[in-house]
Protein backbone atom coordinates (compact mmCIF):
# COMPACT_ATOMS: atom_id res chain seq x y z
CA UNK A 1 0.00 0.00 0.00
CA UNK A 2 1.26 3.51 -0.83
CA UNK A 3 2.60 5.62 2.03
CA UNK A 4 0.10 8.41 1.28
CA UNK A 5 -2.76 5.96 1.82
CA UNK A 6 -1.25 4.66 5.04
CA UNK A 7 -0.78 8.17 6.42
CA UNK A 8 -4.33 9.16 5.48
CA UNK A 9 -5.79 6.03 7.06
CA UNK A 10 -3.80 6.58 10.27
CA UNK A 11 -5.28 10.07 10.53
CA UNK A 12 -8.81 8.81 9.85
CA UNK A 13 -8.49 6.21 12.60
CA UNK A 14 -7.42 8.83 15.14
CA UNK A 15 -10.23 11.16 14.01
CA UNK A 16 -12.74 8.37 14.54
CA UNK A 17 -11.53 7.84 18.11
CA UNK A 18 -11.46 11.60 18.71
CA UNK A 19 -15.09 11.74 17.59
CA UNK A 20 -15.98 9.08 20.18
CA UNK A 21 -14.40 11.23 22.93
CA UNK A 22 -16.21 14.36 21.75
CA UNK A 23 -19.54 12.53 21.47
CA UNK A 24 -19.17 11.25 25.04
CA UNK A 25 -18.49 14.79 26.26
CA UNK A 26 -21.55 16.14 24.46
CA UNK A 27 -23.72 13.32 25.82
CA UNK A 28 -22.65 14.24 29.37
CA UNK A 29 -22.92 18.02 29.03
CA UNK A 30 -25.77 17.98 31.56
CA UNK A 31 -24.36 15.29 33.87
CA UNK A 32 -23.66 16.66 37.35
CA UNK A 33 -19.96 16.70 38.21
CA UNK A 34 -18.83 15.23 34.87
CA UNK A 35 -15.26 15.98 33.78
CA UNK A 36 -14.55 16.35 30.07
CA UNK A 37 -11.99 14.19 28.27
CA UNK A 38 -9.71 15.35 25.46
CA UNK A 39 -7.56 13.45 22.97
CA UNK A 40 -3.77 13.50 22.77
CA UNK A 41 -1.99 13.08 19.46
CA UNK A 42 1.63 12.58 18.54
CA UNK A 43 3.78 11.96 15.49
CA UNK A 44 4.81 8.37 14.86
CA UNK A 45 7.82 7.98 12.59
CA UNK A 46 8.36 4.75 10.74
CA UNK A 47 10.51 3.72 7.81
CA UNK A 48 8.94 1.58 5.11
CA UNK A 49 11.56 2.27 2.42
CA UNK A 50 13.44 -0.82 1.29
CA UNK A 51 15.80 0.57 -1.35
CA UNK A 52 19.24 1.94 -0.49
CA UNK A 53 19.12 4.82 -2.95
CA UNK A 54 16.59 6.90 -0.92
CA UNK A 55 17.99 9.97 0.77
CA UNK A 56 17.74 10.07 4.57
CA UNK A 57 14.75 12.42 4.76
CA UNK A 58 12.69 10.13 2.53
CA UNK A 59 13.28 6.97 4.51
CA UNK A 60 10.98 7.92 7.43
CA UNK A 61 7.21 8.22 7.11
CA UNK A 62 5.28 10.41 9.56
CA UNK A 63 2.02 8.86 10.80
CA UNK A 64 -0.58 10.20 13.24
CA UNK A 65 -1.04 8.31 16.50
CA UNK A 66 -3.56 8.99 19.26
CA UNK A 67 -1.49 8.67 22.39
CA UNK A 68 -4.50 8.58 24.70
CA UNK A 69 -6.87 10.93 26.48
CA UNK A 70 -6.51 13.35 29.36
CA UNK A 71 -9.18 14.57 31.76
CA UNK A 72 -10.03 18.19 32.41
CA UNK A 73 -10.28 18.23 36.21
CA UNK A 74 -11.31 21.87 36.39
CA UNK A 75 -14.50 22.71 38.30
CA UNK A 76 -17.86 22.99 36.60
CA UNK A 77 -20.34 25.81 37.27
CA UNK A 78 -22.37 25.71 40.49
CA UNK A 79 -26.16 25.55 40.21
CA UNK A 80 -28.38 26.51 43.10
CA UNK A 81 -31.10 23.93 43.85
CA UNK A 82 -32.14 25.00 47.37
CA UNK A 83 -32.41 21.29 48.20
CA UNK A 84 -30.82 20.86 51.66
CA UNK A 85 -29.43 17.45 50.67
CA UNK A 86 -27.67 18.71 47.54
CA UNK A 87 -24.00 19.54 47.99
CA UNK A 88 -21.16 20.84 45.87
CA UNK A 89 -17.46 20.87 46.67
CA UNK A 90 -15.43 24.03 46.27
CA UNK A 91 -11.88 22.85 45.69
CA UNK A 92 -10.31 19.73 44.21
CA UNK A 93 -11.73 17.12 46.60
CA UNK A 94 -14.22 14.35 45.84
CA UNK A 95 -17.13 12.84 47.75
CA UNK A 96 -16.42 9.31 49.00
CA UNK A 97 -19.20 6.78 48.35
CA UNK A 98 -19.69 3.07 48.93
CA UNK A 99 -20.36 1.28 45.64
CA UNK A 100 -20.54 -2.42 44.74
CA UNK A 101 -16.81 -2.55 43.98
CA UNK A 102 -15.76 -0.80 47.19
CA UNK A 103 -15.00 2.82 47.98
CA UNK A 104 -15.39 5.11 45.01
CA UNK A 105 -15.26 8.87 44.42
CA UNK A 106 -17.52 11.37 42.66
CA UNK A 107 -18.12 15.09 42.22
CA UNK A 108 -21.86 14.57 41.79
CA UNK A 109 -23.51 15.93 44.93
CA UNK A 110 -27.14 15.29 43.96
CA UNK A 111 -28.03 13.38 47.13
CA UNK A 112 -31.24 12.02 48.65
CA UNK A 113 -32.37 9.64 51.40
CA UNK A 114 -33.15 5.96 50.84
CA UNK A 115 -35.90 4.00 52.56
CA UNK A 116 -33.77 3.52 55.69
CA UNK A 117 -32.83 7.18 56.02
CA UNK A 118 -29.28 6.84 54.67
CA UNK A 119 -27.75 9.56 52.50
CA UNK A 120 -27.26 8.18 48.96
CA UNK A 121 -26.27 9.31 45.49
CA UNK A 122 -28.68 9.43 42.55
CA UNK A 123 -27.60 5.84 41.75
CA UNK A 124 -28.26 4.62 45.29
CA UNK A 125 -24.64 4.43 46.46
CA UNK A 126 -24.10 5.24 50.14
CA UNK A 127 -22.45 8.61 50.79
CA UNK A 128 -19.64 8.10 53.29
CA UNK A 129 -18.92 10.31 56.25
CA UNK A 130 -15.79 10.26 58.38
CA UNK A 131 -17.47 7.55 60.47
CA UNK A 132 -19.14 5.58 57.69
CA UNK A 133 -22.59 5.94 56.05
CA UNK A 134 -24.67 8.90 57.21
CA UNK A 135 -28.12 8.05 58.59
CA UNK A 136 -30.99 10.40 59.44
CA UNK A 137 -33.90 9.81 61.81
CA UNK A 138 -37.52 10.03 60.61
CA UNK A 139 -38.12 13.07 62.83
CA UNK A 140 -35.08 15.04 61.61
CA UNK A 141 -35.69 18.45 60.04
CA UNK A 142 -33.87 21.71 59.38
CA UNK A 143 -30.84 19.95 57.90
CA UNK A 144 -27.73 22.10 57.86
CA UNK A 145 -24.36 21.32 56.26
CA UNK A 146 -21.38 23.37 57.43
CA UNK A 147 -18.53 24.28 55.04
CA UNK A 148 -16.37 21.58 56.64
CA UNK A 149 -19.05 18.96 55.84
CA UNK A 150 -20.54 18.59 59.34
CA UNK A 151 -24.26 17.75 59.11
CA UNK A 152 -26.54 18.93 61.90
CA UNK A 153 -30.32 18.62 62.27
CA UNK A 154 -33.11 19.44 64.66
CA UNK A 155 -34.71 16.21 65.86
CA UNK A 156 -38.41 16.27 66.68
CA UNK A 157 -39.25 19.13 69.03
CA UNK A 158 -35.67 19.58 70.21
CA UNK A 159 -34.24 23.08 70.01
CA UNK A 160 -30.58 22.05 70.01
CA UNK A 161 -28.67 20.69 67.03
CA UNK A 162 -27.90 17.00 66.69
CA UNK A 163 -24.92 15.90 64.61
CA UNK A 164 -25.59 13.21 62.01
CA UNK A 165 -22.08 12.95 60.63
CA UNK A 166 -19.43 14.74 58.61
CA UNK A 167 -19.11 14.43 54.84
CA UNK A 168 -15.87 12.69 53.93
CA UNK A 169 -14.00 14.68 51.31
CA UNK A 170 -10.95 13.10 49.69
CA UNK A 171 -8.22 14.89 47.72
CA UNK A 172 -5.53 13.29 45.54
CA UNK A 173 -1.99 14.23 44.63
CA UNK A 174 -2.88 13.99 40.92
CA UNK A 175 -6.65 13.78 40.17
CA UNK A 176 -5.89 13.08 36.50
CA UNK A 177 -4.59 9.63 37.54
CA UNK A 178 -7.97 8.56 38.92
CA UNK A 179 -9.52 5.67 37.01
CA UNK A 180 -12.86 6.49 35.41
CA UNK A 181 -15.34 3.67 36.00
CA UNK A 182 -18.52 5.06 34.46
CA UNK A 183 -21.72 6.13 36.22
CA UNK A 184 -19.82 9.27 37.27
CA UNK A 185 -17.57 7.27 39.62
CA UNK A 186 -13.80 7.06 39.94
CA UNK A 187 -11.42 4.61 41.56
CA UNK A 188 -8.21 5.78 43.22
CA UNK A 189 -6.06 3.97 40.64
CA UNK A 190 -2.46 5.12 40.99
CA UNK A 191 -3.40 8.42 42.66
CA UNK A 192 -2.49 8.92 46.32
CA UNK A 193 -5.06 10.21 48.82
CA UNK A 194 -4.39 13.46 50.64
CA UNK A 195 -6.20 15.43 53.32
CA UNK A 196 -8.83 17.74 51.79
CA UNK A 197 -7.72 20.80 53.76
CA UNK A 198 -8.51 23.33 51.03
CA UNK A 199 -11.97 22.11 50.03
CA UNK A 200 -15.35 23.13 51.44
CA UNK A 201 -18.96 22.03 50.98
CA UNK A 202 -21.72 24.28 49.67
CA UNK A 203 -25.20 23.17 50.70
CA UNK A 204 -28.08 23.62 48.28
CA UNK A 205 -25.87 23.56 45.19
CA UNK A 206 -24.73 20.96 42.68
CA UNK A 207 -21.70 21.13 40.42
CA UNK A 208 -22.60 20.86 36.77
CA UNK A 209 -20.48 19.34 34.00
CA UNK A 210 -17.38 21.28 32.98
CA UNK A 211 -18.00 20.42 29.31
CA UNK A 212 -18.00 23.45 27.02
CA UNK A 213 -20.90 22.46 24.76
CA UNK A 214 -20.21 25.11 22.12
CA UNK A 215 -16.53 24.21 21.97
CA UNK A 216 -17.28 20.48 21.72
CA UNK A 217 -19.78 21.00 18.89
CA UNK A 218 -17.21 23.13 17.06
CA UNK A 219 -14.62 20.37 17.46
CA UNK A 220 -17.13 17.82 16.22
CA UNK A 221 -17.70 19.82 13.02
CA UNK A 222 -13.94 20.25 12.62
CA UNK A 223 -13.34 16.50 12.95
CA UNK A 224 -16.07 15.70 10.43
CA UNK A 225 -14.62 18.15 7.91
CA UNK A 226 -11.10 16.78 8.40
CA UNK A 227 -12.33 13.22 7.94
CA UNK A 228 -14.15 14.17 4.72
CA UNK A 229 -11.12 16.06 3.38
CA UNK A 230 -8.85 13.07 3.96
CA UNK A 231 -11.38 10.73 2.37
CA UNK A 232 -11.40 12.94 -0.73
CA UNK A 233 -7.59 12.99 -0.78
CA UNK A 234 -7.42 9.20 -0.55
CA UNK A 235 -9.94 8.89 -3.36
CA UNK A 236 -7.85 11.22 -5.52
CA UNK A 237 -4.74 9.14 -4.79
CA UNK A 238 -6.61 5.97 -5.70
CA UNK A 239 -7.89 7.51 -8.95
CA UNK A 240 -4.39 8.69 -9.84
CA UNK A 241 -2.94 5.20 -9.31
CA UNK A 242 -5.74 3.66 -11.33
CA UNK A 243 -5.14 6.12 -14.16
CA UNK A 244 -1.39 5.44 -14.10
CA UNK A 245 -1.96 1.68 -14.33
CA UNK A 246 -4.38 2.10 -17.22
CA UNK A 247 -1.92 4.28 -19.13
CA UNK A 248 0.95 1.85 -18.50
CA UNK A 249 -1.21 -0.95 -19.85
CA UNK A 250 -1.56 0.97 -23.13
CA UNK A 251 2.22 1.30 -23.60
CA UNK A 252 3.39 -1.01 -26.40
CA UNK A 253 5.54 -3.88 -25.25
Amino acid sequence: MQNALLIGLSRQMTLERQMDVIANNVANANTNGFKADHSLFEEFLNSNAREDNFIASDRRVSYVQDRGTFRDTGPGPMEMTKNPLDMAITGDAYFAVQANGGERYTRDGKFSLNSTGQLVTSDGNLVLGTGGPITFQPTDHDINVAPDGTITVLEGTAKTDSIRGKIRMVSFDDPARLTKLGANLYAAGSATQQAATKSTVQQGYVEKSNVNSVGEMSRMVEVMRSYTAIANLLQQQSDMHKSAIEKLADVPA
